[in-house]
C-alpha cells in the first residue's frame, strides 16, 4: 500500500497544497501542487473556502490517507486550534483540525509555518541527518522553529523558537511585539528597509542610488532593494545589510549557547541576499560564541516550499 499524503500551507497572501507518496518518492517533487494567491480582502472563511478547491485540485478523486497543516500564525498544535493569523481575519480560536478532519475523515495535524518549515527542513532538507536543528526564517519578520530529537519543540506554550522576539539591543527599535531591541526589529525584511530609508533622512547630503529608488517607489522601500544595492556595492545599503546580518548573528548566538545545535538552517527571502550576507551572520555568531561550538550554519534547501514539505513530514508522522 502506498497512501496519498495530503499537505496544506495556509499563508497570509499565499493558499498552496499539495500530494506525496512515500514510496518511490524520495527526492523527487510532489505528486501534484497548486496555489493560488490570497487577496488582503479575503478573511478566514474565504481562505477555507479556497483552500477546499485546491484540495480537490491536487487530490483528483483520491481520499487522503493523512492531513498535515502549515499555518502562518499561532496555533495551539495538540488541540489542533488556531489562536490568531498574523495577516488575515477572522481566524481567532477556530479549531482547524477538527474542521479538516470532518471534511476528509482521516488524522490532521496542525501546526506553525516556522516549526512545520523547520521539520520540513529535517525531513527533507538541509537538516537531514541532524539530531538537533534550528530553523530560522528571515523575511517580512523573524521566526524560528526548533527539531529535537526528530521531533517538533514546542515549548510549554508552543512559543518555542520565537527568536525574532529575543530582545538583544537595549532602547532598539520597537518591535511589532510592543518591545524594544528585537532580532525581528534589527534584522528582519521591514527593518533593512526601515533603516536604510531612516539613514537617508538623517544624511540629506549622502549620496546612494537608493534615493533614486525610493523616489520611484509607490509605496516604500524593500529589503531586496536594498541588498540589490549592496551587490552592487553601494555603501549605505552595504552598511545597513551588514548591520541587519550582524544584529541576527547575535540572536542566533545566543540560541546556539543555550540549545547547542547540531545545525542551524536559515531560510526565507532576507537570507538570499547573497554570500557576504551569510558571512556576515556566520562570522558574527563565530566572534560571539566560545570557540568549542561547532554549530553548521547552513542555508535552507527547500525554499518557500518548506511549509509544504513539512506538512508532508507532519502528515507521514501521524501514521505511525
Amino acid at each position: 500500500m502506498n497512501p496519498i499524503l495530503l499537505a496544506l500551507d495556509f499563508g497570509g497572501t499565499k493558499l498552496a497544497a499539495a500530494t506525496w507518496r512515500r514510496e518511490g518518492a524520495e527526492g523527487k517533487g510532489f505528486t501534484r501542487v497548486a496555489s493560488v494567491l490570497s487577496p488582503p480582502t479575503n478573511d478566514a472563511t474565504a481562505d477555507r473556502e479556497v483552500m477546499l478547491e485546491i484540495c480537490d485540485e491536487v487530490l483528483a478523486g483520491e481520499a487522503p490517507a493523512a492531513v498535515g497543516v502549515s499555518f502562518g500564525g499561532l496555533v495551539q498544535h495538540k488541540q489542533g486550534k488556531v489562536v490568531r493569523s498574523h495577516h488575515v481575519s477572522g481566524w481567532e480560536g477556530f479549531p482547524l483540525g477538527e474542521w479538516l478532519e470532518s471534511r476528509f475523515k482521516v488524522p490532521v495535524v496542525v501546526d506553525n509555518d516556522a516549526n512545520v518549515a523547520a521539520f520540513g527542513e529535517w525531513r527533507f532538507g538541509a537538516g537531514k541527518g541532524s539530531e538537533t536543528l534550528l530553523y530560522v526564517t528571515v523575511s517580512t519578520g523573524v521566526g524560528g522553529g526548533w527539531i529535537l530529537g526528530g521531533q517538533i519543540h514546542h515549548g510549554r506554550d508552543g512559543l518555542a523558537g520565537e527568536i525574532g522576539h529575543m530582545s538583544i539591543l537595549k532602547d532598539g527599535p520597537l518591535c511589532t511585539c510592543g518591545r524594544r531591541g528585537c532580532v525581528e526589529a534589527l534584522s528582519s525584511g521591514q527593518a533593512i528597509a526601515r533603516r536604510a530609508s531612516e539613514i537617508m533622512t538623517a544624511q540629506p547630503a549622502i549620496e546612494t542610488p537608493l534615493r533614486t529608488i525610493l523616489s520611484r517607489n509607490t509605496i516604500a522601500l524593500t529589503a531586496k532593494e536594498v541588498a540589490e544595492a549592496a551587490a552592487a556595492g553601494d555603501k549605505v545599503a552595504i552598511r545597513v545589510l551588514r548591520e541587519a546580518a550582524e544584529f541576527l548573528g547575535r540572536g542566533i548566538a545566543c540560541a546556539i549557547s543555550l540549545m547547542n545545535p547540531d545545525r542551524v538552517i536559515l531560510g526565507g527571502g532576507v537570507t538570499k541576499a547573497g554570500a557576504q550576507y551569510l558571512k556576515w551572520v556566520r562570522d558574527t555568531v563565530r566572534l560571539s560564541l566560545l570557540r568549542d561550538f561547532t554549530a553548521e550554519i547552513v542555508s535552507a534547501a527547500l525554499g518557500d516550499e518548506a511549509p509544504l514539505w513539512g506538512a508532508i513530514a507532519l502528515a507521514e508522522a501521524a501514521l505511525k
